[in-house]
């Protein structure tokens, strides 16, 4: 995948961000040598390479670190979509004998160890890590012993402001899925005796938040927004800040009461209506967003305001989308025809129970499921679903039987403008996926707009964006339909589920509307191995912190509601 935007290298597994590479190739930075003060000189290469290894965070298979059985599940996209959508009623995983799986699809977690949840642990601290040595590293004093230029400090302040967003990035993931979690910056002195201590989930929402607005703010040193991509800029930082004062009910609330903290929808509002004047447009075709050239596209690429990058060439990961696609198909699926993803292995694993289409989309003809044919009426199911030989349910004790449920493949590694059924050959050579994953966008920031503006009783503000979305969504679309009778909360809560399915939002979502733990809504196998679902405590809304970080830090604490292994 070309980029003919500034970009940055790292030779650790291949190119980090589905670059062409050029002249930047150089040696990779271990841990090690990246602490090291001899790592950094006076050429801007090596500031690139310091920042690539924070990048590369998102997506490294490297378990040198982590005590997991599987290096691509460890990956930290994979393992952050894992605990968002195998936990809900969007997703389900069929590998029974993969320790974690069935915690997750059941909501039968525990403060036992489970590698999807240790792995979204230890990679976000050992990112933000990173970035606290990585500012240390470039401090203005020690660029001026370095003999570095003027001009190239300049430029590295550019760097530390991408460096302290990624680190936000990081805290966000953590805490949305812990709470309370170990809290360190570059101030912080460390010593082999160091040892981290947490924070509650409220004093980091507030650091974060402080952080962004910051970064956010006219004259800081973070690239313009669209002029990074897909590294981070303007409109990455305004559109996480979005995200976190969107949740900021549960995000400030005490570890024993979540969801009974301070909702921030004024500045939910505020903050969409800058992301707005930022020039990104929601992208003509929404199939668009997930095809295999949607880095080079600039439709797609337009409404991204943040994603990540992968390359089937030089970002050889198990993770992100390459284990929505893979995961998707079964082996003697990939080269049929009927369902071509432009990808040559299938690990028979993900799939989508049927009662979500039915919930959310309501299938307007019934299934056929010999023939493979369905009609929904929304361009964001039409033709991105299979079900051509599957099983409608995953009743009856069908939880693990990969058949039983509807194939995703909203996630697509053929180009767009080409014909799945043309790219078959291209697809044989294919073990690894183009597919840029999308972890800000412009369809999210318009829904949280319209959620603010709800709450706000401005529903009428909110039309035009929800407009946009509905027209790029359904065939023939009558923009009189549209109005703020039809624009409830429980209206918006549907649509998200509808436009973002997938993208790892359930969760967090479920856990905002109160619906996640508790019997007002149910899914298959919520809570138990039962098809009928069930309530569960809502201490579990955070999962527990690992206990062999408990063992390793006597100055953690674990969750509420979680008994203590230490």
């Amino acid at each position: 995948m070309k980029r003919t935007l500034y970009i940055l290298t790292l030779t650790v597994a291949g190119a980090l961000l589905s670059s062409c590479i050029g002249d930047l190739n150089t040696k990779p930075l271990n841990k090690t040598d990246f602490i090291a003060d001899n790592v950094y000189d006076d050429q801007e290469i090596t500031y690139l390479q310091g920042l690539s290894k924070i990048y590369f965070q998102f997506v490294s298979n490297d378990t040198k670190d982590l005590e997991v059985a599987d290096g691509g599940a460890s990956e930290l996209i994979r393992a952050f979509w894992s605990a968002q959508e195998t936990t809900t009623d969007e997703a389900k995983c069929a590998w029974i004998k993969d320790a974690w799986v069935r915690a997750l699809n059941t909501n039968t977690y525990s403060e036992a160890q489970n590698d999807a949840t240790y792995a979204v642990y230890v990679r976000t601290i050992q990112g933000i890590t990173l970035v606290n040595e990585y500012l240390r590293q470039t401090a203005p004093e020690l660029l001026r012993q370095r003999g570095v230029s003027e001009a190239l400090a300049k430029k590295i302040d550019g760097f530390r402001a991408e460096a302290r967003f990624l680190r936000a990035y990081f805290y966000w993931m953590a805490m949305d899925t812990f709470g309370d979690v170990p809290f360190t910056t570059e101030e912080d002195e460390l010593g082999m005796d160091y040892k981290p201590k947490q924070k509650p989930r409220k004093d980091i929402f507030n650091y974060v938040t402080g952080e962004l607005e910051a970064l956010l703010a006219d004259g800081s040193d973070m690239p313009a927004a669209q002029s990074n991509y897909p590294r981070a800029d303007k409109g990455s930082v305004a559109g996480l800040l979005v995200r976190l004062y969107l949740n900021a009910e549960v995000y400030t609330a005490p570890g024993d009461k979540p969801g009974q903290g301070t909702a921030e929808w004024s500045k939910v509002q505020a903050t969409c209506e800058k992301v707005f004047n930022m020039g990104y447009a929601l992208c003509p075709k929404y199939s668009d967003l997930f095809r295999g050239d949607n880095g080079e596209n600039d439709e797609a690429r337009g409404e991204f305001l943040f994603a990540a990058a992968y390359d089937a060439q030089y970002t050889k990961s198990y993770g992100g989308t390459t284990y929505l696609l893979v995961a998707s198909l079964e082996s003697d699926e990939v080269s049929d025809s009927s369902m071509p993803t432009g990808v040559n292995a299938g690990w028979a694993g993900l799939r989508m129970p049927y009662e979500f289409i039915k919930t959310f989309f309501r299938p307007l003809t019934t299934p056929d499921y010999n023939s493979g044919s369905y009609l929904i009426g929304d361009n964001r199911a039409d033709s991105l679903f299979f079900i051509e030989g599957r099983k409608e349910s995953m009743n009856n004790d069908k939880l693990y039987d990969f058949k039983h449920g509807w194939v995703c493949r909203k996630f697509n590694n053929v180009p767009h403008g080409i014909k799945p059924e043309d790219y078959l050959e291209e697809a044989k050579n294919k073990a690894y996926s183009d597919v840029d994953f999308p972890l800000i966008r412009l369809g999210e920031i318009y829904l949280a707009y319209a959620e603010a503006c709800v709450k706000l009783g401005e529903t009428s503000k909110a039309l035009p964006y929800i407009k946009e979305i509905q027209k790029r969504a359904i065939p023939e679309f009558d923009e009189a339909t549209v109005t703020e009778t039809l624009v409830t909360e429980d209206w918006l809560r549907k649509e998200r589920a509808r436009e973002l399915y997938w993208e790892g939002h359930r969760r967090t979502d479920l856990i905002r509307y109160g619906l996640y733990h508790s019997d007002k809504y149910k899914w298959p196998y919520k809570g138990s191995d039962a098809f009928t679902g069930k309530s569960f405590p809502e201490y579990m809304t955070v999962f527990a912190i690992p206990p062999t970080e408990l063992a390793a830090n006597d100055a953690l604490y674990q969750n509420y509601g979680y008994p203590t292994t230490k």
